[in-house]
């Protein structure tokens, strides 16, 4: 784990109760896996991040080349093959006696754990049950969703209204009644062989990114655009994606079975060419191309 400038163990790791990323969720982060020690995407989760810490109006310590040499030594330091690597940007504390953000020292922290499959790789590969949740997605005009917060208070409630329900997850419609994305994850519908996804008002996930990519790869024709809660409960087949897990088949919408209750053909072609494709190192950036120096 990186913490205040230092690699330590989670063990002797310590944030301030005061610091606003615990008191407000005022912080942002991105996560990134590792598979056959070699980052997928790394450059859009770098990316991404940079977006997220401009939009919350963070300033980061490190550079884009320096923030992956410190997720790859957390990668090393931790011995693992396949990770799930975390970076955090949190506003910091308050000065004492203010409570201007803008004079906030912003605190970077990041660390890598065992990859992690979302909702337990039996289920990522078989399929999982969905509840289109009542908890209405706070709206990016509110906190932007393509933003990577903790914000989380909507996406839990709907959770607990889906364990209610018997289902294994949520997702959530917008202000505007849409489709807009689940806790982690974003959501894909495919209808008559056409795949759609919401446009607006949830994150653009890294995994989202890859699935269009392979559409279009597979001429598989893919829309980004207002997806119904209809859509979903009547849909062919439907999928997530999520960096913990990648494309993961949903085979049944609230208590609804779809097509046969197995992973449809569209799905699991597509999940069959993201692994293979991962196998061969598409998008890959090894863990051992930060390491060169070996510097502490």
């Amino acid at each position: 784990m990186f913490i205040d400038g230092s690699y330590v163990s989670p063990t002797e790791a310590r944030i301030p109760i005061f610091d606003t990323g615990f008191l407000h969720a005022d912080l942002v982060y991105d996560a990134v896996s590792v598979w056959d020690r070699a980052f997928f995407k790394l450059d859009s989760h770098l990316a991404r991040f940079l977006r997220s810490i401009a939009g919350f109006r963070l300033i980061s310590p490190y550079t884009a080349p320096q923030i992956a040499a410190i997720l790859a030594r957390c990668v090393d330091r931790s011995g693992l093959r396949h990770a799930i690597v975390r970076m955090h940007l949190t506003r910091g504390t308050y000065p004492e006696g203010s409570r201007d953000p803008r004079l906030c020292e912003n605190r970077f922290i990041a660390h890598a754990l065992p990859y992690l499959w979302l909702w337990g790789e039996e289920k990522c590969r078989n399929g999982v049950h969905l509840h289109v949740s009542s908890v209405e997605r706070i709206s990016s005009r509110a906190v932007d969703a393509r933003f990577k917060n903790f914000h989380w208070g909507d996406l839990t409630s709907a959770q607990f209204e889906a364990f209610e329900h018997g289902c294994d997850d949520a997702v959530l419609c917008g202000p505007d009644g849409a489709l807009a994305e689940g806790p982690g994850y974003n959501i894909f519908v495919a209808k008559d062989g056409h795949v759609a996804t919401p446009a607006t008002n949830c994150l653009e996930g890294i995994g989202r990114e890859a699935a269009i990519e392979l559409c279009r790869m597979e001429d598989i024709p893919i829309e980004t655009r207002t997806v119904q809660p209809h859509e979903l409960r009547g849909a062919d087949e439907a999928f997530a994606t999520s960096t913990g897990g990648g494309i993961i088949p949903v085979t049944r919408v609230n208590g609804r079975t779809l097509g046969n209750g197995a992973p449809g053909l569209l799905t699991s072609r597509l999940v069959d060419l993201y692994w293979a494709k991962r196998r061969a190192g598409w998008c890959a950036t090894p863990v051992s191309a930060f390491l060169s120096d070996r510097q502490e």
